[in-house]
């Protein structure tokens, strides 16, 4: 932490050493604003700061030597704590799509939104994920792979009741239904609404874990709910269904230029969806 000691006159290696920190610090913060864990990063890094130039000014060997240790904890447990938002991270600067794939993901918008709503009017449960940037190839392992075109008919047909699948989640890659009975990981949130069932505790986990975007149909009462993001909202008629469908599937994903615009419309894209219904939270 000597580093701290010259302070006064950095001279021009220190002012580009602050310079990088600075750049490091806001891209982090930018990257995991909004996610569940962005107030522990943003609290962490306040409180080791303050404590490592209370310690250096005062001349606080032990405190010093304790926060080096302390320090090097910290970096672990900020790589567990936002595991998700990590790997999300990764997969959309090694992943890239053009836009006629985009194009041809936006048109996914009416056959989902047309079998959800014939299943709401049933009230015919159904959990189904879309994939935007992180591949969910471990998840649809654990279901039937199909391998099939997209369309209202099949959708509606795989969780009809009796049907063999009709109990787990489809999910939605690369414009194919690529497997259905699939299990989602259950979120570990405390925080979500104790009346939420099973359905939609995995639509919630599924989006902790990925960035897909999941539309879920109640059994019991055939309201539509859609998770993002490890959040949850329900009340949504078919209409703005296919109007937040077409707005996700539409946008580019993938490549280092694309993920800064990206990131800073994230906030506005959980608005566009959480704006919208009522929280199921």
């Amino acid at each position: 932490m000597n580093w701290l000691n010259g302070i006064e006159n950095p001279g021009v290696t220190g002012w580009i050493e602050i310079l990088i920190l600075a750049i490091i610090f806001y891209s982090l913060l930018k990257l995991f604003r909004g996610t569940r864990g962005s107030a522990v990063f943003t609290g962490l890094m306040i409180l080791l700061a303050g404590l490592i130039l209370v310690t250096e000014l005062s001349n606080l060997t032990t405190l010093s030597w304790l926060l080096q240790k302390l320090v090097g904890f910290s970096t672990f447990a900020l790589i567990v704590i936002f595991h998700p938002e990590i790997r999300r991270a990764l997969a959309r600067i090694g992943r890239q799509e053009n836009f006629v794939a985009s194009k041809a993901r936006k048109i996914l918008a009416d056959p989902i939104a047309d079998a959800v709503q014939l299943l709401a009017a049933r009230k015919i449960g159904a959990l189904i994920a879309i994939e935007r940037s992180v591949e969910t190839k471990a998840i649809q392992d654990t279901g039937t792979p199909l391998n099939s075109e997209v369309t209202a008919e099949l959708l509606a047909a795989l969780f009809y009741p009796g049907a063999p699948l009709h109990d787990g989640g489809v999910i939605i890659s690369e414009d194919r239904v690529a497997a259905a009975g699939c299990v989602f990981p259950l979120t570990q949130n405390d925080d979500i609404a104790r009346n939420l069932g099973t359905r939609h505790r995995a639509a919630i986990g599924m989006t902790e874990e990925s960035d897909t975007i999941v539309v879920v149909v109640s059994e019991e009462t055939g309201v539509i709910s859609i998770a993002y993001n490890g959040r949850l909202k329900r009340g949504f008629d078919g209409a703005h269904l296919r109007r937040i469908l077409s707005t996700f599937l539409g946008r580019e994903t993938g490549g280092l230029r694309r993920m800064t615009r990206r990131n800073n419309s994230e906030r506005g894209q959980m608005s566009f969806i959480f704006g919208e219904g009522s929280d199921g939270r």
